[in-house]
This record gives C-alpha cells, structure tokens and sequence, in this order.
C-alpha cells in the first residue's frame, strides 16, 4: 500500500481502492488516507484558487519559482479528481492519523507527535516514542518523527551529539531514505519540501539525499551529518 501511494498518479482512484481497509480498521491504511488528506488539502479546498496561486509564484520571478510550479503541478496532478465538496480539513487528517496510530501505525503516531497532538502529553512519552521508531528501522516512521527531532533532548542519544539542532531533521529524513523509503526526485518528500517549505532543487533530477548535501547542508558539517546517520542505521538488524 505504501508503494502504490508513492506511485500514484490518481489518489483519487488510490483512496477509493483504500476505503475498504480504511472501514476496517487497518492501521496502515488509515495512516495512508490521512496522507491522502493531508497532501490533497490545499489543492482540493480550491482548485481553481491553486491553479491561479501557482502560476503567480512562477510570475513572480523566485530563483525556485519554476521548481515550485512544477512541484505544485506535481499535487495538483496526483489530486485532480478531488473537489471542495470533500472532507478534506484538518480535523480530518488527525483523526484519522488518531485512528491509525490507535490501531498501530506507529508512523501515524509519529506523526501526530511531530505536529504537536500526541498520543499522550509530557517528555517520557516522547522519549519513549522516539525509542520505538529508531528499533523499527521503517523509513516512513523516521521521516514522519523528523520535524519533531530538533525539538527533542533525547535526540543525541542516537548518534547526534554533534548534530545542530537545525539540521537533527535533515538527519533522520536522510536516515528514512537510508533505510528504503522512496525519495527519489518526485517522492513525496522531495515534493513536500517544494509545495509545503518552498525549499525546491533547482536540478529536477535530484532526489532529496543528493539535494540535501548540495543545497542543505553547508560542506563543513557534511561529514557531521553523515556520520550522524551512519551512527541511525548502522545497527540495523542487531
């Protein structure tokens, strides 16, 4: 289920092939719609709206400006079929990141902790739940904890002592694509990068490892950054 939402070009089509899990309570497939949700939000509340907003920020002249109407285009391809009739809101998207992280998702938990609404308040919770996605090795669950990292003290206990804060996230999505998750040059995080943080690659052709090290992270802390995520995966399967 994972690959074919990275894969496909129609979440429209995709969503009503999940519904039928998502009814029965599969945890993985619930978490998979509130991407759905989450990825379709902007575009589906107006599309109409989208398309003259995109347009403009190309118009506008921004070094990233041509990246960042491709990377809309990118959504707003995936997320045509979608109209504002349907329930895409926020309160949406958590629920049914709520529903899947209670079912065990444990990337939906993550996150849910990185937005701010976790499972359960206070900084053992956290630590705990940070423990639990690094011994899972699952790609999905490091990316979905990232933004949450910068914030967390428990974060040097893996390897990231040396890390800036600023760059803690950049390490676990680094380590997520380590570990197999799809980032490639239109993955969904090279795009959410793009559409969400208007941090876009000029090169098409890069996907987000490439990308990072050339527009993220300055050379000085390069070798930093890797060892950082050497030090994430490096005891995969002890």
């Amino acid at each position: 289920m994972r690959t074919a939402f990275n894969a496909s070009r129609d979440l429209y089509r995709y969503a009503q092939a999940l519904a039928p899990a998502v009814h029965a309570g599969d945890a993985d497939a619930t978490w998979l719609m509130a991407r759905v949700v989450d990825t379709c939000a902007v575009y589906a509340t107006d599309p109409a709206a989208y398309a003259r907003d995109s347009r403009l920020l190309q118009d506008m002249g921004l070094d990233a400006g041509a990246a960042l109407r491709a990377a809309r285009d990118h959504v707003a391809s995936r997320c045509g079929r979608f109209v504002a009739g349907d329930d895409f809101s926020l309160a949406r998207t958590t629920q049914l990141r709520r529903d899947a992280a209670q079912a065990g998702s444990l990337a939906a938990e993550a996150e849910l902790l990185a937005a701010g609404q976790p499972l359960e308040a206070g900084e053992d919770y956290a630590q705990e739940l940070l423990e639990r996605v690094h011994a899972s090795f699952d790609g999905e669950a490091y990316s979905a904890i990232a933004p949450a990292v910068g914030g967390l003290s428990t974060a040097s206990l893996f390897g990231q002592r040396d890390v800036a804060p600023q760059y803690r996230e950049l390490v676990w999505h680094l380590a997520a694509c380590r570990l197999g998750m799809d980032c490639g040059p239109d993955s969904p995080l090279m795009t959410s990068y793009c559409v969400n943080g208007g941090i876009c690659s000029r090169d098409r052709a890069q996907g987000f490892e490439e990308f990072a090290y050339d527009a993220a992270v300055p050379r000085q802390s390069a070798d930093v950054v890797r060892r950082a995520v050497d030090a994430l995966v490096g005891r995969r399967g002890e």
